[in-house]
C-alpha cells in the first residue's frame, strides 16, 4: 500500500466527493470531508518522511513509463505544499461543521462538501503532478469547485464575487493552457522532466519565449499578483467562512508552488531570470503589491475585506523572495508561504467566528467586545502580530529571512517596501484592536457562546504560528530543502 501513496494522496479526496452528494446527509458529508483531509494529511506525512530518507519519488500512473504516461513526482520542492494543504484542509474540516451549519442550508450542504473535496483534490493534484497538461487539468478542478463554493456565500454579493473570479480565473487558465500548448509545439512532450531536458537544446525560439509569458501571466492571475488581483478581495470576503479560511491559506500558495516549478525545473532559471528579465519585473511588482495591498487594507471597514487586501500585500513578500532566484530568496519565499498560510488561516477563521456570533464583521460591530470575547480577540491579536512580523511569531521569521536575502542581493528599494508595508500592517491590525478594546459598545448585547470546535481550530493555527516563531526548525528545513531541490533542478 505504501507504494501507492502518491496516487492515494489525490484519490482519497476525489473518491469522497461523489459520496457526499449520493448519501445526501450533512453529517455524513462533513465526515467524508474530514476523512478525506485526514487521509491526505497522513499520505503527505508519510511521503515527506520517505522523501527525506530516499530522495525524489516517482509514480507512474497505470504503469505507463514517463514521458509517455502521467507521472506523479514527490520531492523536496512539493512536500511542504502537500503537508500545508492537507493540514489546512484538516483544520478547516474541524472548523467547518458549526460554521457551515450556520451559513449553508441542509439541502446545499452535501454539495458544499463535495466542492470542498474537489477543491482539495485539485490543489493536491497540482502539487504532485509531473505533467504540464495534467497540471492544467488539476488547476481547473480546483478552480471550478472554488467558483461554486464562493457563490454559496450568505450575501448576494457572493454571486458577483464568484462570477468575477470565474471570468478572471478562466482567463488565467486559458493563458496557462496556451503556454503549455506552445511548449508542447516546441518540444513534443508534456512531461515536466522531459520538457526541461528538451528545452536545453532549444535556444532563441520565439514560441518558447511566448510560452513563458503566457504561463507566468496565467499563474500570476491565480496567485493574485498585483495588479492581476481583482478577483481576490471579493472572493475571500464574500465566500462562506470555512471557504475563506481554506482558500486564503492554500489556493494562492499552491499557485505559487506551480510558478516555482515551471520557473526553476521546467523552463529553467537561466531562461526565466536571465534571458527574460522576470527577476526585475517580479521585484518591481512585489514592491508595489506590498505597498498597495497594505495601504488599501488600512481603509477597509469590513474585517474580511481588510484581510483579503492584506493577502495581496503578503503575496508581494512571497514574489519578492522567488524573484531573487537565489537559494536564500527562494527559501524565504517558501518560508513565508508556510507561515502566512498558518497566520491568514487563523485570521479568516477568527473573522468567521465573529460573523457567527455577531452577524457582522464590520469594525463598528466589534466596538468594546474585546473583553466579552477574550479568546477570539486574543487569537486575532496574536495572528495579527504575525502579519506585522513581530517576534516571536512565524511572520517575523520569514520576513527576517526575506530582508536578509534582499540585503544580500542589494535590493534596497524592495527592502524599504517590506518595512513600509509592515508598518502599514501595524496600522490595519491596530484598527481591529482599537475597535475591540478602546471603543465603548453602543448598547449592552448578548453574545452567543463560541463553538468549541471553531475555537480549537483557530487556536491550533495561532499556536502553530507562535511555535514556528520560537522554533523555526521544521518550516525552515522544509523551505531550505525546497529551494535546494528547485535550484538543483530536481524533479
Amino acid at each position: 500500500m505504501t507504494a501507492q501513496l502518491p496516487a492515494l494522496q489525490v484519490l482519497i479526496p476525489l473518491l469522497c466527493a461523489p459520496f457526499c452528494v449520493l448519501l445526501r446527509s450533512r453529517t455524513v458529508a462533513w465526515l467524508l470531508f474530514l476523512l478525506a483531509s485526514l487521509g491526505s494529511l497522513a499520505c503527505a506525512v508519510l511521503l515527506a518522511v520517505r522523501v527525506a530518507g530516499d530522495g525524489t519519488l516517482r509514480y507512474e500512473m497505470g504503469g505507463w513509463p514517463a514521458p509517455y504516461g502521467i507521472e506523479f513526482v514527490v520531492a523536496g520542492f512539493n512536500t511542504p505544499v502537500l503537508l500545508l494543504v492537507s493540514l489546512i484542509a484538516t483544520v478547516t474540516a474541524v472548523y467547518s461543521r458549526r460554521s457551515v451549519a450556520a451559513e449553508i442550508d441542509d439541502r446545499r450542504a452535501p454539495l458544499f462538501y463535495t466542492c470542498l473535496c474537489l477543491t482539495l483534490t485539485g490543489l493536491l493534484g497540482l502539487s504532485i503532478t509531473g505533467d504540464v497538461f495534467n497540471a492544467f487539468v488539476f488547476l481547473e478542478v480546483s478552480s471550478l469547485s472554488s467558483y461554486a463554493l464562493i457563490a454559496m456565500g450568505r450575501r448576494r454579493r457572493a454571486l458577483l464575487a464568484g462570477f468575477r473570479y470565474l471570468v478572471i480565473g478562466t482567463v488565467g487558465a486559458t493563458f496557462v493552457l496556451i503556454g503549455v500548448g506552445l511548449a508542447y509545439a516546441v518540444t513534443g512532450t508534456l512531461n515536466m522532466t522531459d520538457l526541461a531536458r528538451r528545452l536545453a537544446d532549444v535556444d532563441g525560439n520565439r514560441a518558447l519565449y511566448a510560452a513563458v509569458v503566457f504561463v507566468f501571466v496565467g499563474l500570476a492571475i491565480k496567485m493574485a499578483v498585483f495588479p492581476l488581483h481583482a478577483w481576490l478581495p471579493g472572493a475571500y470576503a464574500e465566500a462562506p467562512s470555512a471557504v475563506s479560511t481554506f482558500l486564503a491559506a492554500s489556493s494562492t500558495k499552491v499557485a505559487t508552488y506551480v510558478f516555482c516549478r515551471f520557473a526553476f525545473t521546467v523552463f529553467g532559471a537561466g531562461l526565466v531570470f536571465g534571458t527574460m528579465p522576470l527577476d526585475q519585473v517580479g521585484l518591481a511588482i512585489a514592491g508595489l503589491a506590498m505597498l498597495a495591498g497594505s495601504a488599501v487594507a488600512c481603509f477597509q471597514d469590513d474585517v474580511k475585506y481588510l484581510l483579503a487586501w492584506s493577502s495581496v500585500a503578503q503575496m508581494g513578500y512571497i514574489l519578492a523572495g522567488i524573484s531573487l532566484a537565489t537559494a536564500e530568496g527562494v527559501s524565504a519565499g517558501y518560508l513565508h508561504v508556510i507561515n502566512h498560510a498558518v497566520v491568514k488561516g487563523a485570521m479568516f477563521g477568527a473573522a468567521g467566528l465573529l460573523l457567527l456570533r455577531l452577524g457582522s464583521v464590520r469594525l463598528s460591530a466589534l466596538a468594546g467586545l474585546g473583553r466579552r470575547m477574550p479568546w477570539t480577540f486574543a487569537a486575532i491579536v496574536v495572528a495579527g502580530l504575525g502579519l506585522v512580523g513581530v517576534p516571536p511569531t512565524a511572520g517575523f521569521v520569514s520576513k527576517w529571512a526575506l530582508a536578509t536575502a534582499l540585503l544580500d542581493a542589494g535590493q534596497w528599494p524592495v527592502l524599504v517596501a517590506v518595512l513600509a508595508s509592515s508598518l502599514l500592517a501595524l496600522v490595519y491590525v491596530g484598527r481591529i484592536v482599537e475597535a475591540a478594546w478602546f471603543r465603548d459598545p453602543p448598547e449592552p448585547a448578548v453574545v452567543p457562546k463560541a463553538p468549541a470546535s471553531m475555537v480549537a481550530a483557530i487556536w491550533l493555527l495561532v499556536l502553530l504560528s507562535v511555535y514556528f516563531g520560537i522554533d523555526a526548525t521544521l518550516p525552515a528545513g522544509l523551505a531550505d530543502a525546497a529551494a535546494a531541490a528547485l535550484l538543483g533542478n530536481g524533479g
